[in-house]
């Protein structure tokens, strides 16, 4: 070891583990240097990205933060970090050094182990003489719990509105985790997706990345634009985050080998994809799979016997590319038989089937109450009539809310029984296709095998999902109409929903909510025009979705608004797998 001085150890540590840094306790040996070679000159630094912690464990955690050269120099940098059970970091548990530098955008992420099951720490980070925001975090309980919850969150665009949802999910009480289910950043230029009001918002992309995101900096500066917002800072700093990606963390409508965002002229996709992930990984205190693995997403998470909550990949790892319903097109019309048959083939995948065997794998050894999948896209059957669809696809040139209210009326009926009906009424309800073929329903076999797995297990199943900005609760069942469990959907955090694709005014947004939720059999509850966020609370006794909603995105005054907030619940128990309205 002759000549491995003090600041050769802080390097190696910091490229042990793909940029990850493992705190064991408190490391007072590495407080000083013998070396005068070793000296670290005097640097201008700040923390303009705040803290976070991630991925907990019943022993241990991540956490994470980015120091910013405020001088000229590109030498790596050295951060210390302290982690108490108190937050006067007056009993100190953890301390350390490692440095960090241009290799990992000058991130810093710690796996603090030997910690206590079930409680709460605080954490912060030091560098030259800048100290950090403090952050709280808690690790997995081990047994004998009686409650977990979750905020939950998706779709966040910086340039479409203000973060009001982080912020009001920071003042959440007792949350043992944040569930951020993708889409945390938008690849988006200016003139893009949502960017519309950026300027009249205060919320432009800076000039240095205002184009369309496709280079590893590209990707880099628009996390740092990203977590330099006060309220995402705030929920980082109040909860530990347990994330996973969905297709904007790269392009739109991502799949393995391509994206609907990615075009001729633009580069190679991989490399896209590897520098989109690398930055993902930097800048998110997310546990890498194993060493250098910038690609593996899907773990696991246990709450003590309570809830067993497994994040999935729908996006990246496996999925084979969407299906396109004007491929089925003929100039004889549509051809029904070679949709169907492609849309259920077997080999069809979403997941992949490494991800499938494990996520089969963890449902069925886990002996908790609560199966969680916590994931992207709507796994609940969103078939519309295929007329509605059609004028779903061309709102502007349909009659949607005549076209709404024919179908509503007829639907009415035909459950009536109604003796009246011709075969072409009843036809124009009952022929139903797939609405969105880039959710679960674009991939109808792997879901029947997770629905029948669920089912044969006799397992409580609860699916969360994200990515379509709007707020929905579905009934699951197998093909058969075997009751397996519910889906809860969040809202986006900014995101603009169906009241702004389908052209609604405001006066209509009501009636056109109460027909989809007619119209789709499974479907309980819809909000289709406001943002926010979702509260999950598991019991022994029931799982309780709580949507929460801001009044606006658009303005920095706004108030929740408890008129459309919405609860409803599902029990454990074959025979109780369906929603019904929260008790009084």
């Amino acid at each position: 070891m002759a000549g491995f001085t003090r600041r050769d150890f802080l390097r190696a540590s910091a490229l042990a583990l793909g940029g990850v840094v493992v705190s064991t306790g408190l490391q007072g040996c590495l407080s000083s240097s013998s070396s005068s070679s070793d000296a670290t000159p005097a640097r201008q630094l700040a923390f303009e990205h705040g803290i976070a912690s991630g991925d907990p464990l019943a022993d241990r955690i991540m956490i994470w933060t980015r120091v910013t050269p405020k001088d000229s120099s590109t030498a790596d940098v050295e951060v210390s970090w302290e982690v108490a059970s108190d937050a006067a970091f007056t009993d100190l548990l953890h301390s350390g050094t490692a440095s960090t530098g241009e290799a990992r955008d000058y991130t810093l992420k710690v796996d603090v182990q030997n910690l206590t099951p079930g409680q709460s720490y605080f954490y912060r980070f030091k560098a030259a003489d800048q100290v950090s925001a403090a952050g709280k975090m808690k690790t997995l309980p081990a047994t004998g719990i009686e409650q977990v919850r979750f905020a939950v969150l998706s779709c966040s665009n910086f340039p479409a509105g203000y973060f009001h949802a982080y912020s009001q999910a920071a003042q959440e009480s007792d949350l043992d985790a944040v569930l951020h289910l993708g889409d945390y950043i938008y690849e988006y230029g200016t003139g893009g997706y949502a960017t519309e009001d950026a300027a009249a918002l205060g919320r432009s992309l800076p000039q240095d990345n205002n184009g369309e995101l496709f280079s590893l900096e590209d990707y880099r500066k628009r996390y740092a634009l990203y977590r330099g917002d006060a309220d995402l800072q705030a929920l980082h700093a109040a909860a530990p985050f347990i994330a996973v990606w969905d297709d904007h963390e790269v392009a739109n409508d991502t799949w393995k080998d391509g994206a609907e965002n990615h075009n001729e002229g633009e580069g190679d996709f991989t490399q896209r994809k590897l520098a989109a992930l690398q930055a993902y990984f930097e800048w998110l205190p997310v546990r890498p799979a194993s060493e250098d693995d910038e690609l593996t997403i899907y773990r696991s998470f246990d709450f003590g016997d309570l809830v067993s909550l497994h994040m999935l990949d729908t996006r990246i790892i496996g999925r084979d590319e969407q299906l396109n319903y004007a491929n089925y097109y003929t100039p004889t019309g549509f051809d029904a038989a070679a949709f169907t048959a492609d849309v259920s083939a077997p080999s069809r995948t979403l997941l992949g089937q490494a991800q499938m065997n494990w996520l089969q794998s963890q449902i069925a050894v886990s002996t908790a109450t609560w199966q969680v999948l916590g994931q992207q896209v709507l796994m609940g059957r969103m078939l519309l009539p295929a007329e509605m669809l059609t004028a779903l696809s061309n709102p502007a040139g349909a009659d949607l809310a005549s076209s709404l209210t024919e179908l509503v009326t007829l639907k009415l009926r035909v459950q009536a029984g109604d003796p009246s009906l011709t075969p072409a009424e009843i036809a124009r309800v009952n022929t139903v296709i797939p609405y969105n073929l880039d959710a679960w329903d674009g991939y109808a076999y792997e879901r029947e095998v997770i629905f029948g797995l669920a089912r044969s297990l006799d397992k409580n199943l609860v699916v969360l999902a994200g990515d379509t900005h709007n707020a929905w609760a579905n009934n699951l069942s197998t093909l058969a109409g075997e009751p397996v469990g519910v889906e809860f959907a969040t809202a986006g955090v900014t995101s603009p929903g169906l009241e702004s694709y389908l052209g609604l005014p405001a006066a209509a947004i009501p009636s056109a909510e109460q027909a989809i939720t007619t119209l789709v059999d499974d479907l309980e509850y819809l909000n289709a025009s406001q943002r926010g966020y979702l509260l999950v609370t598991f019991t022994a006794d029931e799982a309780r979705a709580d949507w929460r909603f801001v009044s606006t995105v658009k303005s920095s005054d706004y108030v929740v608004d408890d008129s459309r907030s919405k609860t409803l619940v599902s029990l454990p128990g074959s025979a109780n797998r369906t929603l019904a309205n929260a008790p009084i």
